[in-house]
């Protein structure tokens, strides 16, 4: 079955919702459409006219018509159960079955279509489905608003807080003028507290030699015993820790605390420090450091088989120093067929294809050098449809009994590749309790977020090359546990490339480097 298009017309064929769902031109569609009316007869008893070309598939509702067109060589009894699918939504979404009322919903009308008929085919859900995909709301927005809420109520409660002791700091010099006396305990109090009360934060664009910073830590305002134990030369002092410091108060921490009970990942608003950056990224200790990189991207099918398989590499170099740069890299491959080399516009083609030496066209020019990155040397793809060369494979078999679904998922390992840092994600149908995991090689974790269940292996070398994950939840349909999303390293790659000698250009003795060769996933999924 092709769906060529779904629509909602008058009866003098006037399109009032109209989804277009395979390559058809615009003016193809509405010749379609606009001739509709003048095919359907009066009086007749069956719903669907068939032409030279296409088959129209319809009802009546009211007065208009919901209409399907697909190819003739489609299911007559699918076309009506997918009309029947778009007779039941029109009513959920049009507050009335005329133009009027069908105008006023066809945003709503054209993606409820869409989450019934995908690329012409009809999707296998319900009308409570499609009222969910379509209503679907973002938690992780939702979260976001809560916890700015949360902190700018706070912010406001503290301010209040200050705002009262200043009143109350200017109530206390008020009796003091009256008294005929100034004491100097006073008067140091009552510039420290103006000083630590500054307007600006230090974001605005200023810096803190210029004084000014804005607090909202109670801790850091003074009381009256702090104020008459500060000397008056610290008030100009800026004050180290100051700053905006939002959702730090008992009432945000609780807040916070009671989401990381249900699971909910928290990311706090810190900035990094320079130790956190250089821990992420190693810093480079030799003169030279090439980067052998591959990116892996492949989709199985749930039945078996490969739907794709893509492999992307990089050569890069790094070079701390510009006296460094005069070199030349030799490499060797695995001498893989399927694996296509391109080298980079300025390096010398003829030199790699005869010695497998990458060098610049122009000897005499160094590698550009300093920078973070590096400079990409080499780069390779490797595209297969045999399913032996997939490194990781996973087989789920979800079979329903009585009110329980059990799920067996089994991984097999290809002898080419040792794997490390394996995450298997698999979806499931919304839970009020983690799912029963009755058998499992590794660890495992459930997100009652996101209702996925993620299952971890540190290694996977000859030791285990094959393994299996069984759990049990309530009933639900095979689907809710596709697609199935797969992470995992290596140090080994499919093009085998290794550098094995840097060539200085100007003589001496060979330029020390690191070698560093990793492959990891980018989109690993069982669909």
């Amino acid at each position: 079955m092709v769906v060529l298009a779904a629509s909602i017309i008058s009866k003098s064929g006037k399109a009032l919702v109209s989804r277009q769902f395979v390559g058809m031109s615009r003016t193809r569609i509405e010749s379609l459409l606009a001739a509709f009316p003048k095919l359907v007869g009066i009086g007749k008893q069956h719903t669907y006219v068939e032409t030279e070309n296409v088959r129209y598939v319809y009802q009546p509702i009211e007065a208009l018509y919901l209409l399907v067109v697909t190819n003739k060589q489609s299911n007559i009894l699918e076309d009506l159960e997918t009309l029947r699918m778009l007779s039941k939504l029109v009513p959920e979404y049009a507050f009335s079955l005329d133009e009027e009322g069908i105008c006023r919903a066809s945003f709503e009308l054209i993606f409820a279509f869409d989450e019934i008929i995908s690329l012409g085919h009809k999707e296998n859900v319900t009308v409570a489905q499609v009222k969910q995909y379509c209503e679907m709301e973002s938690h992780e927005e939702k979260l976001h608003k809560l916890v700015i809420a949360s902190k700018i109520n706070e912010t406001k409660d503290i301010m209040k807080r200050k705002a009262g002791e200043i009143e109350k700091n200017k109530m206390e010099k008020n009796r003091a003028d009256k008294g005929g006396y100034m004491s100097s305990m006073g008067s140091e109090r009552l510039e420290s507290t103006f000083g630590d009360m500054s307007i600006s934060s230090s974001t605005s664009g200023f810096g803190n030699d210029s004084g000014f910073g804005m607090s909202t830590n109670l801790d850091s305002f003074p009381s009256k015993s702090k104020a008459s134990a500060r000397p008056a030369s610290a008030v100009s002092a800026p004050s180290k820790g100051l700053g905006m410091k939002l959702g730090k108060t008992q009432g945000t921490n609780k807040f916070l605390e009671s989401l990381k009970a249900e699971g909910e990942m928290i990311v706090e608003d810190v900035p990094p420090t320079l130790s956190k950056s250089k821990a992420a990224a190693p810093p480079l200790t030799d003169p030279l450091t090439l980067t052998v990189e591959e990116k892996l991207n492949v989709t199985l099918k749930r039945e078996g088989g490969l739907s794709n398989f893509d492999v992307q590499g990089t050569l890069s170099l790094q070079i701390l120093e510009e006296k460094d740069a005069y070199v030349q890299v030799q490499v060797e491959s695995g001498g893989n067929p399927s694996v296509l080399f391109k080298t980079h516009p300025n390096i010398n083609k003829e030199l790699y294809s005869n010695e497998s030496i990458l060098g610049l066209k122009d000897p005499n020019r160094p590698f550009p050098s300093g920078q973070g990155d590096g400079v990409g040397l080499l780069r390779w793809r490797m595209q297969s449809t045999d399913e032996s060369v997939v490194p990781l494979t996973i087989n789920c078999w979800p079979s329903v009994s009585g009110s329980d679904t059990y799920v067996s998922i089994e991984y097999e390992a290809s002898s080419m590749f040792d794997l490390q840092n394996v995450v298997v994600s698999v979806p499931l149908p919304a839970l009020r309790e983690a799912p029963n995991v009755t058998q499992i090689e590794g660890d495992w974790k459930y997100d009652p977020r996101n209702s996925v269940l993620e299952w971890s292996l540190v290694l996977i070398d000859d030791s285990n090359r094959s393994g299996a994950l069984e759990f049990v939840v309530p009933a639900a349909e095979s689907s809710a546990f596709f697609p199935i999303s797969v992470r995992f390293t290596a140090t080994n790659t499919f093009s085998d490339l290794k550098v094995v000698n840097i060539l200085p250009l100007r003589g001496g003795s060979p330029t020390k480097f690191t070698q560093r060769i990793q492959l990891y996933t980018e989109n690993y999924q069982v669909v």
